[in-house]
């Protein structure tokens, strides 16, 4: 594991925590702390308020938590399995990039710490699980001052016994867990990339293939989600079309300046309202429009292009939004534009409309391609019959991409999960999916008109099926190209 110390002053060198906890602050002044005096020292030491936090309430989705370790803990009886958080990485000489947890943890925790590992141990009956996590800073041997990840540089940390009323699980020393591991007996499994000390230590009790189990197992229980990540799903959705209505407002400055103008305004609101943005936000004006995963932002903004904005908000619990409107930047599509626009529209609509309980999961994708197909054979840039178009996939030069994906802690969420489960699957009630058809017609092609060329448009919704049919979390957002023309004059006053 990583335990990363860092410059904490200018002649200062820290070590590690365990480092540090072997060895006095006195004992090493002159030697690896050099300038820290046996006067600082003992002040450091002492003069601190308790502020240990008590009668904490647990976390909104405790329960649910509890609940799919149960779930784990059937799947795999008699076996330790072992889920960590990850670390923090480095971007650039002593900075790291903010941490996010690996989504199986948070997914069974509830926690989002740096370096934690979740442990569940084979017992007579199920599991028995632990939290490791670091405890508190060490305020005796200077720890918490004189390592760069200490409490005096990054903050409180929640201690071990705070930690087990907030989640509700029985809460260790992370710093033991390594050489715990590495003399465990028995079957084990661990989630893999995340933490190379853990699994380091466990190099010899696993394999690559028992654990992509685990790792299967873990994407396929998020297919369904259940009402607290449903709620989640809501919130994002809803703080995201407030960033789609932010940005509208701002044309006129991003026309000023660039995308990036667009990306910062649509960063502030997942900033202010959630934790993050739940992937680079894809802000494409004009022919970029037509690059599926534009996200340099760098581009000019122009009266009379379209825009593509495809952002989503991430809670402060990690599930994010996914949605994209293409606008036209002056507030009224031009007529080619407005006949793209609703071809996209009218496929979406067809998607949608197939996303029920029972459905295969390819269905939604297949009607918004036949819609695109339709258009483009009665647009006469491609040949049909439209049946022919299908069969030969010609219709993909200018769809390009399939027309969803599964949604939750992750953007495109259960990623592992088997062919069979998910795009060979059958929708089910609580899956939460994208329908997002587009038309993309490259400023290069030459094989369609002019005018035709650096246009891009794609419209995307998140969709949850539900008993009797689906309900879209982002209809918050207008969609008809009409109704997009009155939202947008309206915001902009």
């Amino acid at each position: 594991m990583s335990y990363r110390g860092g410059n904490v002053a200018e002649e200062l060198t820290p070590q590690s925590a365990e480092e540090s906890e072997e060895e006095p602050v006195k004992q090493r002044k002159n030697g690896l702390y050099p300038g820290v005096s046996d006067e600082l020292a003992a002040s450091m030491q002492s003069g601190w308020a308790d502020t240990e936090l008590h009668g904490l309430e647990p976390v909104a989705q405790a329960e649910h938590t509890a609940r799919r370790r149960a779930d784990l803990s059937a799947r795999f009886p008699g076996e330790r399995l072992v889920v960590p958080a990850g670390n923090l990485r480095t971007r650039s000489n002593d900075t790291e990039y903010p941490f996010r947890a690996s989504v199986e943890y948070a997914y069974l925790t509830g926690n989002q710490t740096e370096d934690g590992v979740l442990v569940l141990e084979p017992a007579a009956e199920g599991h028995t699980a632990t939290l490791y996590l670091l405890p508190r800073s060490n305020r005796e041997n200077g720890e918490f001052w004189l390592n760069g990840q200490g409490e005096l540089w990054v903050g409180r940390r929640h201690s071990l016994t705070e930690a087990e009323q907030l989640y509700g699980i029985p809460a260790s020393d992370v710093r033991e867990l390594p050489a715990a591991l590495a003399e465990a007996t028995g079957p084990v499994r661990v989630v893999r990339g995340h933490d190379a000390g853990i699994e380091q230590a466990l190099a010899d009790k696993v394999t690559a293939e028992r654990d992509e189990e685990l790792r299967v197992f873990l994407s396929e229980a998020r297919l369904v989600k259940d009402a607290f990540e449903i709620t989640q799903l809501e919130q994002a959705c809803a703080s995201t079309a407030r960033g789609f209505e932010d940005v509208v407002r701002v044309l006129d400055k991003a026309e000023a300046t660039s995308e990036r103008y667009i990306e910062g305004t649509f960063f502030l609101r997942a900033r202010v309202e959630g934790n993050d943005v739940g992937y680079g936000s894809i802000c494409a004006a004009g022919p970029h429009a037509t690059t599926l995963h534009w996200v340099r932002n760098d581009g000019p903004v122009r009266s009379g292009d379209l825009l593509l904005l495809d952002a989503g908000v991430e809670t402060n619990e990690l599930y994010t939004a996914d949605v994209t409107r293409t606008l036209p930047i002056n507030g009224r599509f031009g007529d080619l534009q407005r006949k793209i626009y609703d071809a996209v529209y009218e496929a979406q609509e067809a998607g949608i409309a197939a996303v029920k309980p029972g459905a295969k999961y390819r269905d939604f994708h297949d009607a918004a391609q036949r819609v695109l197909a339709e258009k483009l054979v009665e647009w006469g840039l491609v040949e049909g019959p439209v049946e022919r178009v299908l069969e030969l996939g010609l219709q993909r030069r200018w769809t390009l991409h399939g027309t969803g994906h599964m949604l939750g802690l992750d953007v495109h969420d259960c990623a592992a999960a088997r062919t069979e489960t998910y795009v060979a699957g059958t929708l089910e009630p609580g899956m939460c999916l994208t329908v997002e058809p587009g038309l993309y017609f490259q400023a290069d092609d030459l094989t369609v008109p002019e005018e035709y060329r650096g246009i891009g448009v794609r419209i995307e919704d998140d969709i949850l099926v539900t008993e009797d049919g689906n309900r879209n979390l982002s209809d918050g957002l207008p969609r008809r190209s009409a109704d997009v023309e009155a939202w947008m004059a309206e915001l902009k006053g």
